[in-house]
């Protein structure tokens, strides 16, 4: 096992993290830039504002999301697991 591989498999799970993390993230980002707009315009400024609306369009698309990265992360382990015999060479 050499260092471009090592290299190659982190490269690879951080990409993997990256894309199963992203739809919640994004999700989470526009809902706060949205309820944060909101809070300026009509000058409210309640805490829980923030994070009811964040909470519930994170959950909403973890769930439409899931089998898309449930699917992404059984591909990326079977690949990893079908190469274990080149790794070991």
């Amino acid at each position: 096992m050499n260092t471009d591989l090592v290299i190659g498999i982190a490269s690879e799970a951080i990409k993997i993290t990256l894309l199963l993390s992203a739809p919640m993230l994004i999700v989470g980002l526009l809902v706060g830039l949205i309820v944060s707009i909101f809070q300026a315009v009509t000058q409210i400024q309640e805490m829980t504002l923030t994070f009811v609306p964040k909470i519930i369009a994170v959950m909403v698309s973890l769930i439409i999301a899931l089998p898309w990265m449930t699917n992404l992360i059984v591909s990326y382990t079977q690949r990893l697991f079908s190469s274990i015999p080149m790794y070991i060479r």
